[in-house]
């Protein structure tokens, strides 16, 4: 007799002892020892016999298995699970009380331990109940058992390890416990509320009224729907059908807004759980930023503002914001919320001009690689659709904020705020009376009456201090591409622009028309040469481009250094002051890389974040895993076809990695250059000099920031086998960084109050204080005290920039440079630190 034959007697005419569900579960037990194929072959016999049955057997069935069984002690429970899969794949359960009797036993089986959500499939249970309701409202006894059940937490906790199974079933049960029952209504969708995004979005439509409350139950049900990396055209045009049963668009843009902020405001929530395992007790902490199906409604919600964005400053800003949020790291898991962040950029990207613009800002603040190479390809597919190069579109994005010459003014009735720029990342916010009498203060009546003004008015301060830092960076790196524009391009986007200006004018700028060429800095309301002279042949016709000292003679470099430091103009990047890199013979010699940089350790995590800042693409390395193919840092240069490669490893040695298995230093190799779709060396002679020069300055700069070197600390908590490089880079010869920094100091030192006691000697910077001399290294900052160089080690704070903000620097950006003159500043007083770290060592 076949086991179809078999099973059909039994359940046809069972007798008083026979069970059903224990011939069930000793079928598949001996399923289990049959071949591959005889298993699949017979495991459908058995679900094809059950299936075939009534579903009042069904449900016995079900019922029975699920009250009086344990599945931790069934050989293949997972087995098992599929075989109710199929079973409750229609409908079984025929009646509420049914439906309450199995959630009931599917309750106590839950908090009994003998079963999680991963054993039963509870949520095609609760699709049947939708089912159910959908024809005939729930008493309200069950409605008060559904909501009962989806506040117990002993119902849950079982699965805290399938977050999602049990995200799902507190939706399908709160949905459920709001139902009406109502042919011609949506289902209630309500979010998990364990975070203020779910919060925020239950609270608006529990307050909506009815017919509208009805809408947002199914939209909240398509943005569950939401699934891949960006929305199909049905998506989007099911979402407008739904979305135009409010009203107006602009109904559904506010309600939208609301959502954004709501997600702009959420916050990481941090939890400790304690599990007991076999008498011990282990704790382990999660941090959720958002609850997983939280996550897929947020995006599609974001997705739905296809098409709606466009023209709207402020949700293209929202969503700036949202995704900016959801890309923070959270320690050990990463990005926060990265589909939301995708789907942000995806509908940035389809938002016309303002849309591609805060792409192009995000490009410069987020850091992850994947996430830089999809902005990329949303800017790459703006620009082939309007027909521009990437960096015009970068040019046109830039927000002016209403700006001119770096100022602006808003009323808020009888008060003035006036915004200005006064440096890079720095912008203030002056408050004036009707009589022009200033404040201190923002007023208390602006406070009171005008919060919400006030309160876009600071939003709009802290976006134009962080973009202008990511603009100043963007222009930085742009000094590789060697990018010209005409006079009116030039004018439109840089030398008049409310925002650009302020960082336009504080640059050199060589322009050309036909035989005639100059360098000009703006002075006196117009752009003059280094003279003063005013240039009266500009016109729309001519080219513009910064000027780079590469190829520069060395007078007209020192000419225009002496120019802006007699001015006392910082500029907002090392333009006048930046390093050159010149071919060595030692290159010269080896003809296809360079070891200028090699030879170093590096701390690797602060060596990614500076490669990623200025373009590069790297990889961590791990403990786990050799990486042979990430084994180096890569930067792209499509204007000439070349890409740049800086070549490092691990230093393997031991604990040095994080609880991650990360590496915490690496060791530096080579430099070399290829075209882009050919890995191939090409010869250093080959490569144009401005872009050896600034993929150069590049790597220097990796070094002189990230080298062990310039920690104080290292000398007695490194790794001791790396003591000697300590030492050598600590006080050794100066890197080109390092010798821009030694200029700088010689040309500052005069018009410094302690110029008496201090000079530039070779490789330091030496001050003579009351009670010792002190060598102050300007390339490490690290100190050495005469007569007999014992090391004194002074770890520099945050408050460095504050030491030095009343000494004019000629340019922004050296942090080194702020630190030596700041220890310089600190030793010259030496009979004044209390700090006994500092005394102890000096005495």
């Amino acid at each position: 007799m076949s086991l179809l034959d078999k099973l059909s007697s039994l359940f046809s005419q069972p007798t008083p002892s026979s069970d059903p569900v224990r011939i069930v579960l000793d079928q598949l037990n001996q399923i289990r020892q049959l071949d591959w194929n005889a298993q699949n072959e017979r495991r459908k016999e058995l679900v094809d016999t059950l299936k075939a049955k009534d579903p009042s057997f069904r449900y016995d069935f079900t019922y029975k298995l699920i009250r009086d069984y344990d599945f931790r002690k069934i050989a293949h429970p997972w087995d098992v699970n599929e075989l109710l899969s199929a079973l409750h794949r229609s409908n079984v359960v025929e009646s509420e009380q049914d439906f309450v009797a199995l959630l009931t036993a599917i309750r106590d089986a839950m908090q009994q331990e003998r079963a999680s959500f991963s054993n039963i499939p509870i949520l095609l249970i609760l699709k049947q109940l939708q089912r159910f309701a959908a024809k005939q409202p729930l008493t309200e006894k069950t409605i008060s058992f559904l909501k009962e059940l989806t506040n117990d937490e002993t119902f849950f906790s079982p699965s805290y390890y399938r977050r999602k199974d049990v995200d799902n079933v507190k939706m399908a049960l709160s949905s459920l416990a709001h139902s009406t029952g109502d042919a011609d209504t949506y289902p209630a969708v309500i979010l998990e509320d364990s975070d203020h995004f779910g919060k925020t979005i239950n609270q608006f439509v529990q307050e909506a009224d009815p017919e509208q409350r009805n809408v947002l139950y199914g939209l909240l049900a398509h943005y569950k729907k939401a699934s891949g990396a960006k929305p199909s055209g049905k998506y989007i045009d099911e979402a407008r059908k739904l979305y135009r049963q409010l009203g107006e668009t602009d109904r559904y843009t506010t309600i939208a807004k609301l959502g954004l902020i709501a997600l702009k405001q959420t916050e990481v929530q941090s939890q400790t759980h304690t599990n007991n395992y076999s008498g011990r007790e282990y704790s382990y902490t999660t941090n959720t930023f958002l609850n997983e199906i939280n996550a897929t409604i947020a995006k599609g919600l974001i997705w739905t503002l296809t098409g709606l964005a466009e023209g709207e400053a402020e949700l293209i800003k929202l969503l700036n914001d949202v995704a900016e949020k959801t890309y923070q790291k959270i320690p050990g898991q990463g990005p926060a919320a990265a589909s939301v962040g995708n789907a942000c950029l995806y509908v940035l990207a389809q938002s016309g001009i303002a849309g591609v613009g805060q792409l192009s800002r995000l490009k410069l603040r987020i850091k992850q690689a994947n996430t830089q190479a999809l902005i990329e390809k949303y800017i790459q597919e703006a620009s082939d659709k309007l027909g521009v190069s990437t960096e015009e579109i970068e040019d046109m994005a830039v927000a002016d904020y209403g700006l001119k010459n770096g100022r602006f003014t808003r009323a808020f009735g009888d008060y003035r705020a006036t915004v200005t720029i006064t440096s890079v990342g720095k912008v203030e916010t002056q408050w004036t009376k009707a009589d022009g009498s200033s404040l201190k203060t923002e007023p208390a009546a602006v406070k009171k009456e005008l919060a919400t003004e006030l309160k876009a008015l600071k939003s709009t301060v802290a976006d134009i201090a962080k973009n202008t830092t990511a603009q100043r960076d963007r222009l930085d790196r742009s000094l590789v591409l060697n990018r010209s524009w005409t006079w009116d391009r030039f004018t439109t986007y840089y030398a008049e622009h409310g925002l650009m200006s302020f960082l336009t004018r504080q640059l050199i700028w060589t322009i050309e028309k036909g035989e005639q060429s100059a360098d000009v800095f703006y002075q006196n309301e117009g752009w003059a040469d280094l003279n003063g002279n005013r240039i009266d042949w500009i016109d729309d016709t001519t080219l513009v481009r910064l000027w780079h000292p590469v190829g520069q003679s060395v007078d007209n470099v020192l000419a225009w250094r002496n120019f802006l430091t007699s001015h006392e103009i910082r500029q907002p990047l090392k333009q006048a002051f930046r390093e050159v890199y010149l071919l060595t013979d030692a290159e010269l010699n080896t003809r296809v890389y360079s070891n200028r940089m090699a030879a170093h350790i590096l701390k690797q995590h602060q060596f990614n974040t500076l490669a990623k800042g200025r373009g590069w693409r790297y990889s961590l390395l791990g403990a786990y895993d050799k990486g042979y193919e990430s084994e180096k840092a890569v930067i792209e240069l499509p204007t000439y076809d070349l890409k740049a490669e800086f070549w490092v490893s691990e230093v393997d040695a031991d604990g040095a990695w994080n609880d991650t298995g990360i590496y915490l230093y690496v060791s530096t190799d080579q430099v070399r250059f290829s075209r882009r779709n050919n890995d191939d060396p090409i010869q250093l002679i080959d490569v144009p000099a401005l872009v050896f020069s600034e993929i150069m300055r590049d790597v220097d700069l990796f070094v002189g920031v990230a080298s062990v070197g310039n920690d104080p600390n290292w000398r007695d908590g490194g790794l001791t086998q790396f003591r000697t490089y300590w030492e050598s880079y600590s006080f050794g010869e100066l890197g080109e960084l390092a010798k821009s920094r030694k200029q700088a100091v010689e040309r500052l030192l005069p018009r410094l109050k302690i110029s008496r006691i201090a000079e530039v000697r070779d490789k330091f910077l030496v001050v003579q204080g009351k009670l010792r001399t002190y060598k102050i290294h300007l390339g490490s900052g690290n100190i050495l005290m005469e007569p007999n160089d014992q090391y004194l080690c002074i770890v520099p704070d945050r408050s460095t920039d504050k030491v030095t903000s009343t000494v004019f620097l000629p340019f922004e950006g050296d942090t080194m440079l702020s630190i030596v003159l700041s220890k310089a500043f600190l030793l010259a007083d030496d009979d004044k630190i209390t700090d006994p770290t500092i005394t102890r060592q000096i005495n």
